[in-house]
């Protein structure tokens, strides 16, 4: 793999340190003499209200307790001891500080005497008066209304309720409230009960206007408090370090109604509206915003916010109850959720009636999280998100955000600094190098039902397997998806593959890298379109009859500072140990296998490709690196396990898990492991436990590195040095039968100087091509799969490029060779089209039983030759003749009871560019006995060439 910069990628259009200027507060924008309409019926009547002001609404506060309106408040009436000479009325505006009126008894016989030190004015218990007191120091409100009768001296009590109304405003620090006077009548005053105002509290220190509706207020309702936060919530929710927003912020009953509070920064003001109901709430700064409403329980509401030049209608984020069960959070933690990708991540939906998204992340470590998008223009600040218990999972449902939506995390570390990450589990992501995550949804409807019914019916290590490797950005430079949809299924059914294997599809920022080191885990590279397009492609793929295998790389992973390195500000996907996090070899970092909730994050990974996309294999990357906790690491840089072993026990049990997990939800998937040591037991059972002790890892089937490296070193070989190697070509059979294997000829055979495979080859042109041929041949009639990258179906010369791909242009029929590179792609479509129907080639690939050696120590000669049989006993002879010489006569031990043979392919044929030497007859054996066996035939072997017979 090639090692990429540090970082790559884009910031988002905007971060959350960038402010929006600063906008005009409400009470700048709104007059004092503001007035909101309230239902009469709503109204508290005042006796005392003059008659021209009747008809004047006004929305009443109910911030302050109704001071000495009953013998059980008078402690704290130091003030009004020292006005004695006039009885206690109940005018609007009343404060500690002043007495306007001498108090009246009211209807209800409860009143009691003060303490003998008080003046000589009767006090008695207001029942249910709307008596304000406003003072800076009181907090806790309450809601009495009280019904007067009218004084002896009514005039002499108007001119002084006047005078009150005009007068105390000035007197006392705190803002004076504004209550609402409902169309009293004149001349109904006397003891009258008046209905119960709903209003809307504000603060202490601020007196906004507000409108409620009629409720009564029971009796256990009386005493209210502010519903303003206090200045530690306040503190936490600016910071981003609040783990439960939802508990201070939107609607909650409390003493004295529910209070209604709103973090909306850079809002001029907000308003609740349910029903008929529309109350704004006070504004308390710094983007806070509250009121009280004498309601019984919280009723379904909007809020209307304002800001500079528009309004916003919208529902409370923060009304809303949690989007994920205690079952989700259960099975997080237990690292057993095995659709993972349906709790955590965006997810566009309805909840509670109200459509929006549902944003949910795992960070344990993070003071607080905030989500940033382009629906806040990227300040976070009023999307705080609340932490759902020990789980380490945050969540946030934003109604009214939808599909397309960009979108980050803006994480508070446990030192207190801020990052800004793009989300684990985002199904789509941003073009490269921008880093966004994008909230998605899908509504593709597939077309491949046939194939995914069909695709269980055999095991894949017993059905014909032949792989064309391809890396998607570069097979035809700037197609997309959809594009690739129209040609590249034609193209790999055309050739006869069965299959194709994708090189990495999960989104990487650095295209450098080929997908192997991956930042977005659950989304398919925007590069070529979105994960539907995607899903368009796997779709056309299995239309035409060919399964999509994928590369998948749980491993490791890059160290952008915007991706899954110390996520939430200490190592949580990598492991804690900086010697078993760091890869020695990549410069990423190593998943930490042990933690649930990692494994669980890549288990449920694998479910998802195979699940949401319909990926018929996955194979699995760098799997020796997982394997060996001193893999690639010196004496002193690594940690024994627990047995004092080198084998990394938290990595077998997540694979095993892994592939467990796969087979028994998928049907008729395979996993396919990139692991090139001598590892016991890749391919077996999970439950079958081998010579070291250890069960099987599980995979389906694993790649033979071992005969890759011996065979091509081979051919690399002059012909005349070739009969010292020859055990390099006959070794593989040692060990063919240990593992289900594929026999792979992939991209990196191809790059970073190893040549392509017909360069590898020695000699002139056409010596290069014929070798390259007779490999090709040999290797597709030897026990195991076959994989072949890109472009060297058609011989190309010059090594794989990702910035350029193929080179197509040698198939171009002006150019002057474009016939024998041609003539290497139909060797490669007629080698492809016997294979799959010649049952012995494939049915017993893992069984001892399907293979024979004739000629397997003819060193001298070059030659190998041997037989492949299927259940039935039926065969085919490949002969391999590795010299540059024609072999006449060639004698080969056979069975005897085949009575003819005739050749099935010849990749000497002047058809492919050989020279043509072929064996057009059917060979009858003679019963010569050879190679032990009774029965021999005679042939004639072209030079640098692999032949194919089968019984005529």
């Amino acid at each position: 793999m090639t090692p990429r910069p540090e970082s790559s990628g884009s910031r988002p259009k905007g971060t959350a340190g960038e402010k929006i200027p600063e906008q005009p507060t409400a009470a700048q924008k709104k007059s004092a003499a503001k007035k909101t309409a309230v239902p009469k019926q709503a109204a508290a009547r005042k006796a005392t209200a003059p008659a021209k002001k009747a008809a004047v609404k006004k929305t009443a506060v109910t911030q302050s307790p109704a001071t000495k309106a009953t013998a059980k408040k008078t402690a704290p009436a130091k003030t009004t001891a020292k006005k004695a000479v006039a009885k206690k009325a109940a005018p609007e505006k009343a404060t500690a500080a002043k007495a306007t009126a001498e108090k009246v008894a009211a209807t209800k016989a409860t009143a009691e005497k003060t303490a003998a030190k008080k003046t000589a004015a009767k006090k008695t218990a207001a029942k249910k008066t709307t008596a304000k007191k406003a003072t800076a120091k009181k907090a806790a409100a309450t809601k009495a209304t009280a019904t007067k009768a009218v004084a002896k001296k009514t005039t002499t009590k108007k001119a002084v309720a006047k005078k009150a109304t005009t007068a105390k405003a000035a007197a006392t620090k705190a803002t004076a409230t504004k209550a609402t006077a409902a169309n009293p009548p004149a001349k109904k005053a006397p003891a009258k009960k008046a209905t119960a105002k709903k209003a809307t509290a504000g603060t202490a220190t601020a007196g906004k206007a507000t409108a409620a509706s009629a409720q009564t207020v029971p009796p256990e309702m009386e005493l209210a408090v502010s519903p303003a936060l206090g200045a530690a919530d306040r503190d936490r929710l600016l910071n981003g370090t609040h783990h439960d927003p939802h508990s201070v912020l939107g609607a909650h009953p409390v003493p004295g109604g529910i209070a209604f509070r709103a973090f909306r920064p850079y809002a001029l003001s907000v308003t609740v509206v349910a029903g008929e109901v529309r109350a704004e709430l006070q504004d308390d700064g710094e983007g806070f915003f509250s009121g009280l409403l004498p309601l019984r329980e919280v009723p379904e509401y909007r809020l209307l916010v304002e800001y500079e030049g528009t309004v916003l209608d919208t529902e409370d984020a923060y009304r809303f109850l949690p989007t994920l069960g205690d079952l989700d959070l259960h099975l997080i933690g237990e690292g057993r959720h095995e659709e993972l990708w349906t709790a955590l991540g965006a997810h566009p939906m309805t909840h509670q009636g109200v459509t929006g998204t549902r944003f949910s992340v795992w960070a344990p470590n993070a003071l607080g999280l905030r989500v940033a998008g382009t629906f806040n223009f990227w300040d976070g600040t009023g999307h705080v998100m609340r932490s759902l218990g020990s789980s380490g999972v945050w969540e946030l449902f934003l109604p009214d955000i939808g599909e397309g939506e960009l979108y980050k995390f803006e994480i508070t570390r446990p030192d207190g600094s801020k990052t800004m990450r793009a989300d684990p589990m985002a199904r789509r992501t941003e073009v490269p190098p921008a880093t966004s995550s994008v909230i998605t949804s899908s509504g593709y409807e597939w077309g491949d039902a046939e194939w995914l019914d069909r695709r269980a019916e055999a095991p894949a290590h017993e059905a014909p397997f032949s792989v064309y490797e391809v890396h998607l950005p570069s097979w035809r430079p700037g197609l997309t998806y959809r594009q690739l949809a129209e040609q590249l299924p034609a193209y790999v059914k055309n050739l006869g593959f069965t299959h194709v294997e994708l090189m990495p599809v999960a989104e990487h920022p650095f295209g450098g890298s080929w997908g192997y080191q991956v930042t977005g885990f659950y989304a398919p590279t925007a590069r070529l379109g979105t994960p539907d397009d995607f899903r368009y492609l796997v779709d056309a793929l299995h239309r035409a009859g060919i399964g999509v295998l994928m590369d998948w790389v749980p491993a490791h992973f890059p160290r952008d500072d915007w991706a899954l390195a110390e996520f939430d500000g200490r190592p949580l996907y990598e492991h804690a140990d900086p010697l078993r996090a760091a890869h020695p070899d990549w410069g990423t970092l190593e998943f930490d296998f042990g933690r649930n909730e990692v494994r669980n994050f890549l288990v449920a990974n694998a479910l998802y490709w195979c699940e949401e996309f319909h990926i018929d294999g996955l194979r699995v990357d760098a799997v020796a690196s997982m394997l060996y906790l001193d893999y690639s690491r010196e004496p002193g840089q690594w940690t024994p396990n627990e047995h004092g072993g080198r084998e990394n026990l938290d990595a077998v049990a997540f694979l095993q898990e892994m592939n467990a997990t796969l087979y028994r939800r998928v049907p008729g998937v395979v996993t396919i492991a990139e692991e090139s040591t001598a590892w016991d037991g890749v391919t077996r059972a999970t439950h079958h436990k081998g010579p070291s002790g250890f069960g099987g890892l599980g995979f389906g089937l694993k790649w033979n590195m071992g005969w890759m490296h011996d065979s091509l070193q081979y051919m690399s070989h002059e012909p005349v040095y070739r009969k010292h190697h020859h055990h390099e070509m006959t070794f593989s059979m040692v060990y063919a039968y240990s593992e289900n294997y594929v026999l792979p000829i992939s991209h990196d055979e191809v790059v970073h100087g190893k040549r392509s495979l017909v360069s590898k080859m020695p000699d002139d042109w056409w010596q290069q091509r014929a070798n390259h041929r007779a490999y090709l041949g040999f290797m597709w009639a030897h026990p195991g799969k076959q994989l072949l990258f890109m472009g060297q179906e058609f011989a190309q010369g010059a090594e794989w490029s990702e910035a350029h791909g193929p080179d197509w242009w040698l198939l171009d029929p002006g150019y002057g060779a474009e016939a024998e590179h041609r003539g290497v792609r139909d060797l490669v479509r007629d080698l492809n089209t016997v294979y799959r129907a010649t049952e012995a080639l494939w049915r017993l690939d893992t069984d001892p039983a399907g293979f024979e050696w004739v000629a397997g120590d003819a060193a001298d000669d070059n030659v190998v030759a041997f037989l492949r049989l299927d259940p039935e006993g039926n065969p085919l002879l490949s002969v391999s003749n590795f010299a540059p010489v024609v072999r006449p006569d060639y004698r080969l031990g056979v069975p005897e009871d085949v009575p003819a043979w005739h050749e099935a392919v010849n990749t000497d044929a002047a058809a492919y560019g050989g020279s043509d030497v072929t064996n057009p007859d059917p060979v009858k054996p003679e019963a010569q006995p050879w190679h032990g066996r009774p029965a021999s035939i005679r042939l004639t072997l072209p030079p640098l060439s692999t032949v194919w017979l089968r019984p005529a």
